[in-house]
């Protein structure tokens, strides 16, 4: 019995369609970012402007390049919110003047998602002198409505350099 042509090319045309729909079941998710090659500088600029914020005591600026659940290890300890800004602000009420300069930043992108690793060289001065500092820092920033703001930030102090 010979089958008609038409009931050749139906289950043709179904092996078709599913070779054609399946390999999208199984599809990895491959969505477009919106990251470019300038965020990688956006998000070093976003590090120094929260330096500048805390240099000068400015809160509005500091919560600018921050998001609202932003936290940071700093000294051993955790601080939450404007605990760490608050720290600062006491040391200069005391005298204290800080220098921060973001040096050797390393930058990796993913989505809008970034993370940061950089050497703060700068200075410490009070009453018993200046004294220069290295840090060693780390942070995960946000885009939110197009600006990188910081969630996380970490700052170690990093050994003083001997002569030798």
């Amino acid at each position: 019995m010979k089958l008609s042509k038409l009931a050749r090319i139906v289950p043709c045309f179904a092996v078709v369609m599913l070779l054609l729909v399946l390999p999208s079941a199984f599809a990895v998710d491959h969505r477009v970012c919106d990251s470019s090659p300038a965020d990688q500088a956006d998000v070093v600029e976003t590090m120094r402007a929260m330096y500048a914020a805390a240099t000068v005591d400015d809160l509005e600026k500091m919560h600018s390049v921050t998001t609202a659940d932003f936290y940071a290890f700093d000294g051993g300890k955790r601080f939450d919110g404007d605990a760490l800004f608050e720290l600062v602000k006491s040391a200069h009420a005391a005298g204290t003047v800080f220098v921060w300069t973001v040096t050797e930043p390393d930058v990796h992108l993913s989505c809008n998602v970034a993370w940061i690793s950089c050497v703060n060289q700068g200075s410490v001065k009070n009453s018993s002198g200046t004294t220069k500092m290295t840090w060693l820092e780390s942070a995960v920033l946000v885009k939110e409505k197009g600006a990188w703001r910081i969630r996380f930030f970490h700052s170690t102090r990093a050994p003083q350099q001997t002569g030798g």
